[in-house]
């Protein structure tokens, strides 16, 4: 997907397109994962759809918890969706950062003879 140590720098337009491909792969995380937490939040908790949603969005987005769990299997399942989250989150900053991380590396590593040729 990148270009390898001795490659020329991708161009601006090559870099601009990892960029989208990047925040569309983690939109698309972002969008899965908000759906297990609505759909856990409805049927295991058994919120309404709009306290679902609020309740996966917070969760996923590092806030917390808003309304009280009914139940131990609600609290559980809250538990393992927070846990979840912050795996997400983890991966959805690895996928941001890396063609940014990866272009300021190549940038450093490539040698002056390869910008010549």
């Amino acid at each position: 997907m990148f270009e390898r140590k001795h490659e020329r720098l991708a161009s601006p337009s090559v870099f601009a397109k990892r960029i989208a491909a990047s925040v569309f792969v983690a939109a698309s995380l972002i969008c899965v994962a908000l759906l297990i937490g609505i759909l856990g939040y409805h049927f295991v908790a058994g919120f309404g759809y709009i306290d679902s949603i609020l309740e996966a969005s917070m969760i996923l987005g590092g806030m917390g918890p808003i309304n009280p769990l009914p139940s131990p299997e609600a609290k559980l399942f809250a538990a393992a969706y927070a846990l979840f989250s912050g795996l997400v989150f983890i991966a959805i900053m690895g996928i941001l950062l890396s063609p940014v991380t990866h272009r300021m590396l190549h940038k450093f590593h490539i040698d002056e003879n390869d910008l010549r040729s």
